[in-house]
């Protein structure tokens, strides 16, 4: 019987023995299926989006960011009342009640999503109600603070956290940085483990993108933009104001544009960057670049004559005619054609280049091929291949049977003023890693040299003549001196061939101060309908308007930008003053006699209603007049003083212009 106790004894310790020795075995010693096992059954791992890095502008302002944000989740086993559920949810959530409880439903599951990026306001009214089985994830939303400044070009992001248009897409992988995963623990039953119905775990910081936006900048022409597209009743507004020397993109507008911070009510035409995505024709802002590449080949001077035949070319079966009848011309120079924008001058000149040079030219300047600048979706324009017929050459010497994009036609006009380099635009300035603090400025972008420096500086004293004597006055800048070419572009029809009727594009394209240029404006009004539709008249003046204002915030005084390299060409008024200088020194050789004879001459206002304004500026420049300019287009209807009334002492004399 002892025997038999103390087997039985032994057979149970050594049993108990076993099971401890297993029992520290599965404890101590790893094993993977076991392990998978246990994280199967007692954890969840789900992954959210890290914190996405800023953008910022040239100064470091805020354009986008992440602000906290949380986002509601369900265990449905662990509900008491799923319909009572929804019910509640629905009550403080954009989710319907339908949608909700198609969630909750399935009792299997351990975890569903209700509702991303929740604000904390309602997420506290949710934690008072005490569900069982409810719980919530701290994220990061973003933020875009100024609505919907440089909406376009920033893009948004959607619900996962994901780049979805524009720089949020282009530098998805920058800004988003790694993902983050988080571990929901749960009991023997499966219930999830919460702390206050949070999880907290340290988020990983994507890099932040600085542009070379200046928002300053930027909301200025936004708001002269949209003041503009008011104004004239107009389908759209694009600018591109470019660094003339290295075409950094210092603000550009597509209009219409939308809220950055409600994307889903806007439409995909507002959300498009028009001035990078679309193409149309440029019309009379293209002439530039045929008349510099004339120049460029030596087979004309800026001082060349050339028959524009009094407003009437023909070509073949076609004519080709002036924009108007009251810009017909006759025997003009190359410098004239440019600043009265003759359609016939300009053909002639191409004509004489022949098809082949002038595709090479515009191509040359970018033209029919993309930027390749740091954002997405850009156009790279349309140009026919050849052959051309002499029509066709003629009309795509002036704007027509070619289509660019704004930011292509700004960047080549930045050619023109930088002293003849095409460079590649661009408007990230830098990348950083707020982590290791490192940042990476962004590789010297390729430059050609695309004019000689003669060239180019004839080109810029040519434009500069486009602002005192041609269509461009309404661009200038008081106290300033400023060069830019005006366009006026049929809108092509999208639904068949030809154009659209009584449908415009008025633009102007140009660049301030004049001797040393600092910033390149291109602006274009989309189809106005009202208070005309000439680039002269809607586009000039927008130009006046931001030129000022970029150059004046940069602190350039006026008497800075008139130094002793200024281009030959003069505003107006400063013509004005040194013609009355030099007659001052003139008349001091003069008797009195002959001085009284000549008083009448000197201080009349003369004749000049019905004049353009063309033949008004020559007509005073005659007489040593400071003009003073009211209205951009169409011919004189009101002078002060009136003709044959007496002068002030400054022999100041104002033309009022209408169409």
């Amino acid at each position: 019987m002892k025997a038999k106790i103390i087997s039985l004894f032994i057979f149970i310790i050594s049993l108990w023995g076993i099971l401890l020795a297993r029992a520290a075995y599965l404890q101590f010693l790893p094993h993977e299926k076991l392990n998978t096992l246990q994280a199967r059954q007692f954890q969840t791992v789900v992954t959210l989006p890290s914190r996405r890095g800023n953008i910022v502008d040239i100064n470091g302002k805020e354009l986008a960011m992440s602000a906290p944000a949380y986002s509601v989740y369900v265990d449905p086993k662990a509900l008491e009342n799923r319909k009572q559920t929804a019910q509640l949810l629905s009550k403080y959530l954009t989710e319907p009640y339908a949608k909700i409880y198609s969630k909750l439903k399935d009792k299997d599951k351990r975890f569903v999503w209700i509702e991303r990026l929740v604000a904390s306001e309602i997420v506290d009214k949710l934690k008072e109600k005490k569900i069982k089985g409810l719980g919530f994830v701290e994220e990061w939303r973003r933020v875009y603070p100024n609505d919907y400044l440089l909406s376009s070009t920033l893009g948004f992001v959607g619900k996962e956290g994901q780049g979805l248009e524009g720089i949020e897409l282009s530098l998805d992988h920058e800004l988003q940085g790694e993902s983050k995963k988080v571990s929901l623990r749960k009991d023997a039953k499966g219930r999830p483990l919460l702390q206050d119905g949070m999880v907290f775990k340290e988020t990983p910081q994507g890099k932040e993108v600085k542009l070379t936006i200046d928002s300053d900048l930027q909301y200025f022409v936004e708001t002269e933009m949209m003041q503009a597209m008011k104004k004239h009743e107009a389908d759209g507004a694009y600018a591109v104001v470019l660094d003339a020397k290295t075409s950094a993109v210092r603000a550009i507008v597509s209009l219409p544009h939308y809220d950055l911070n409600n994307p889903q009510k806007f439409n995909s035409n507002n959300r498009r960057n028009k001035s990078v995505t679309d193409t149309y024709e440029p019309g009379s802002t293209l002439k530039s670049f045929i008349l510099a590449d004339a120049l460029e080949k030596k087979i004309y001077t800026p001082d060349s004559k050339i028959f524009c035949e009094n407003g009437a070319f023909k070509i073949g079966k076609r004519t080709i005619r002036e924009a108007e009848k009251n810009h017909a011309q006759g025997l003009i120079t190359v410098s004239e054609i440019l600043a009265y924008s003759s359609n016939i001058g300009t053909s002639k000149i191409a004509l004489k280049l022949g098809a082949t040079e002038v595709q090479q030219t515009l191509k040359k300047f970018g033209f029919g091929s993309r930027t390749n600048i740091d954002m997405p979706g850009e156009a790279k324009g349309i140009m026919v291949g050849l052959p051309w017929s002499d029509h066709l050459l003629a009309n795509v010497s002036f704007g027509q049977g070619i289509t660019v994009t704004p930011l292509q036609l700004a960047n080549a006009y930045a050619s023109l003023a930088n002293g003849g380099y095409l460079n590649t635009p661009h408007i990230v300035e830098s990348i950083t890693d707020l982590e290791t603090n490192e940042t990476d400025k962004l590789k010297e972008r390729p430059s050609t040299k695309v004019l000689s420096d003669e060239v180019a500086a004839q080109m810029k004293e040519m434009l500069v003549g486009v602002t005192v004597k041609g269509s461009g006055a309404g661009a200038r800048v008081p106290g300033y001196v400023v060069g830019g070419k005006t366009g006026t572009a049929q809108k092509i029809s999208l639904n068949g061939r030809g154009y659209l009727k009584n449908a415009y594009i008025g633009s102007f394209a140009g660049f301030i101060p004049a001797h040393d240029p600092q910033y390149v404006i291109y602006v274009a009004i989309d189809h106005p309908k009202k208070n005309g539709y000439y680039g002269a008249a809607v586009a000039a003046p927008l130009f006046s308007s931001i030129a000022s204002y970029a150059i004046r915030k940069d602190g350039i005084s006026p008497a800075a930008t008139l130094a002793e390299n200024a281009p030959v060409a003069e505003t107006a008024e400063i013509a004005s003053e040194n013609a009355q200088a030099a007659q001052d020194e003139k008349l001091k050789t003069f008797s009195d006699e002959q001085l009284g004879s000549l008083s009448s001459v000197l201080t009349s206002a003369p004749e000049l209603k019905t004049l353009s304004l063309r033949e008004a500026i020559q007509k005073t420049a005659e007489k040593e007049i400071k003009l003073k300019i009211i209205g951009s287009s169409g011919r004189v209807y009101r002078t002060s003083p009136e003709a044959g009334e007496a002068f002030g002492p400054d022999r100041n004399m104002t033309i009022y212009l209408k169409e």
